[in-house]
């Protein structure tokens, strides 16, 4: 499916849409005008579309559009601003990355703010300058927000449909391009979402880029400069994420005892009674009496409470901004399913030497197809010769347990590749190749199948179909009148048995998918969402995908539904299933384990199957499990999570090898209100 990479964050609160995607490109229209701006979106070094601006006095038409991965966004948007800058109306019609439709609109008209979007109708009396982020749209917001921002004396400005934005300058340098020299400035603007937006102005304060590690949108003529401009936000975000762990990150000196804790014990399926844990060093020293004591011990009262094994995301694609927030959520591992490898290895590094905060990472090694619709993460292949090559490289490079085979690489290239993994020590796992069946991967080696509608898509679908596009989402609609016993199925099923391969079926983004629909909120947020940012609650009720009518909409419903019956079937088949998210983990990856309950599992064998199962699965007897000699990588909870497995969404305190996080104290650093209380701690 790759719903991979979807975006977490609102074009308008993060400032652009679905990084999602990967990429036939997006050609700009012909445009001429006095007052005319052009600008490149590329993505990964790969150019996937265009951004064009048209001012006439306050008047602005901007048009955006991108294809990636065979989708991707695309908007016009029509503005006004005042004379402070501050926009008084603002109109955006288009399609987010999946094919929503997006009606947008924002008046300001006599102290009376109006806006409507895909969460619903707002209004708020406005008596002093105020700027509305935009849910949806291009990346020139950034632009708009600042022009105002910078006539403002402390740069700071309330926003609608709540809180303030902030403007921050931090660098200024020079680029060369077709234009010339242009000595340029970078800011952070926050306020709107969990991370800032980073982007670029001239020295006139003309827009110049909008950045992140992967995506940029850039003046036209400056597109060689585009990689080290990326390479600055990943600078900028990482230096954010050092200073938050040099300041929250607790390396005790000494032995640490969590005393008064029950420990879930996943052999057993079972939680134990009350106890105290020892760490020394990265390692768990001692399970001892609820009530034990040490000397010169730092002691951290558990109240009570249950002592969880580190949670695995089994199908993560990390970055810097990921890392932390998944651990605070006692995501102590995550299986990265697809990266550039000049991202994802310093980027392990950093967090395995303790300059980052994050979870251990298990890597695999991404390779695709060259194609028009093509994704841009990760290595691509034109022949069998080199996919083959692609596979060797990564076993040299080391780390890379696995290879991940994704949409674009021709189905007869998949034998060899898969020999020459398993030759090299290396698992095989992926999409089904377009035009490809799950049936002939299987034969060909693979041992686990990425997303449950790559299975069950052969099913719905003819041989004509191109699963690189977006059939492989709205194809979805035919899971509804699927008959799980007809021979084609029972057929995919027996050779998943026979051969023992796995499913990851990342449930919780078909949920969202399927089920989501604009003005609701998700059902995967709901336990958590009022905790969050305004930007997160205004995108937890933004639908993924497009629904035209009631007859469609009971179609979704009714496919999810077969995805719950198809993974019940696998279950009691004995199909091993793994939980991961593609949606960037944290507390979507709890909403995941939570679903595997849909499918026959107890609340203690989910929190069994994400955690000690997971270790086991990928090959690690140090972890798992809360046990003498192994790493410290485990969560408390005031609840017990084998009675309720929303308990483990209520986090107080992170072992990661030791270092120990207290979610309460980092969440208010991204505008999010904590969940419960810090522990107690003693001996400091």
């Amino acid at each position: 499916m790759s719903f991979s990479s979807i975006a977490r964050r609102s074009a308008g609160a993060s400032l652009m849409l679905a990084l999602a995607a990967c990429s036939q490109k997006a050609e700009a229209p012909a445009q001429t005008s006095a007052a005319h701006e052009a600008y490149a979106v590329i993505i990964a070094g790969t150019p996937v579309g265009y951004m064009n601006v048209d001012r006439t006095g306050n008047e602005l038409a901007i048009d955006y559009d991108f294809k990636n991965n065979g989708r991707g966004p695309g908007f016009k948007e029509t503005l006004t601003v005042n004379e402070a800058g501050v926009p008084v109306a603002w109109s955006i019609a288009g399609n987010t990355t999946f094919g929503n439709e997006v009606e947008e609109s924002y008046a300001l008209k006599g102290g009376t703010a109006t806006w409507s979007d895909a969460a619903g109708e707002g209004n708020a009396a406005v008596g002093e300058p105020t700027l509305y982020i935009n849910q949806f749209g291009s990346p020139y917001a950034a632009f708009i927000q600042a022009n105002a921002l910078l006539k403002d004396s402390d740069r700071t400005m309330p926003a609608l449909p709540a809180g303030e934005l902030r403007l921050v300058e931090i660098d200024t340098l020079t680029v060369s391009g077709e234009g010339g020299d242009e000595t340029i400035t970078t800011y952070a603007l926050s306020g709107a979402d969990l991370d800032p937006d980073y982007f670029i102005l001239d020295d006139e304060n003309k827009f110049f880029a909008y950045i992140t590690p992967r995506f940029i949108t850039i003046r036209k003529g400056y597109e060689a400069e585009e990689e080290r401009l990326r390479n600055l936000a990943a600078d900028y975000g990482a230096a954010r994420y050092e200073d938050i762990q040099s300041r929250y990150a607790h390396r005790y000196d000494g032995p640490v005892r969590i005393r008064n804790v029950r420990v879930f014990q996943p052999e057993t399926l079972d939680m134990s009674g009350p106890v105290s844990v020892v760490i020394e060093g990265d390692l768990i020293a001692a399970i001892e009496a609820a009530d034990a004591s040490g000397d010169n011990e730092v002691v951290i009262d558990g109240a009570g409470g249950s002592l969880i094994p580190g949670l695995y995301d089994m199908h993560g694609h990390m970055g810097d901004d990921d890392a932390l927030i998944n651990l605070l959520a006692g995501v102590t591992s995550v299986r990265d399913m697809g990266n550039e490898i000049d991202v994802l290895e310093p980027l392990r590094e950093k967090i395995e030497s303790g300059v980052l905060a994050g979870p251990r990472i298990s890597m695999s090694g991404f390779i695709e197809g060259k194609s028009e619709t093509n994704n841009s993460t990760g290595e691509l292949a034109t022949t069998e010769e080199e996919a083959v090559d692609l596979v060797r490289m990564y076993a040299a490079r080391g780390g890379y347990h696995q290879i991940k085979i994704y949409s674009s690489v021709k189905g007869e290239w998949v034998p060899a590749m898969a020999a020459e993994a398993h030759r090299l020590g290396m698992r095989v796992a992926g999409h089904i190749p377009a035009f490809s069946t799950p049936d002939e991967m299987i034969e060909a080696g693979y041992d686990e199948i990425t997303h449950i509608n790559q299975v069950m898509l052969s099913w719905v679908l003819g041989p004509e179909d191109d699963t690189r596009t977006l059939a492989r989402i709205t194809g979805m609609a035919k899971f509804a009148d699927l008959d799980l016993s007809s021979d084609k199925v029972q057929k995919t099923i027996n050779l998943m048995v026979e051969n023992g391969i796995a499913a990851d079926p990342t449930t919780v983004i078909h949920e969202f998918g399927l089920t989501g629909r604009n003005g609701e909120t998700r059902i995967g947020m709901a336990d958590y969402i009022d905790h969050m940012p305004v930007a997160v609650q205004r995108n937890s009720k933004v639908a993924l995908l497009n629904v035209a009518d009631d007859a469609e909409d009971a179609a979704y419903r009714a496919a999810f539904d077969k995805v719950i019956e198809t993974l019940t079937m696998m279950h009691e088949r004995g199909i091993f299933l793994v939980p991961g998210t593609d949606m960037g983990g944290a507390f979507e990856l709890h909403r995941e384990v939570e679903l595997f309950q849909r499918f026959g599992f107890t609340p203690a064998e989910a929190l069994r199957r994400a955690t000690y199962d997971m270790a086991d699965y990928l090959g690690f007897d140090d972890r798992g499990a809360i046990e003498s000699g192994k790493l410290a990588d485990f969560f408390l909870v005031p609840g017990d999570p084998t009675e309720d497995l929303k308990a483990i969404k209520t986090i107080a305190l992170v072992s990661r090898g030791g270092t120990i996080y207290y979610p309460s104290e980092i969440y208010p650093e991204f505008g999010i209100t904590p969940f419960t209380n810090v522990p107690e701690v003693s001996g400091e």
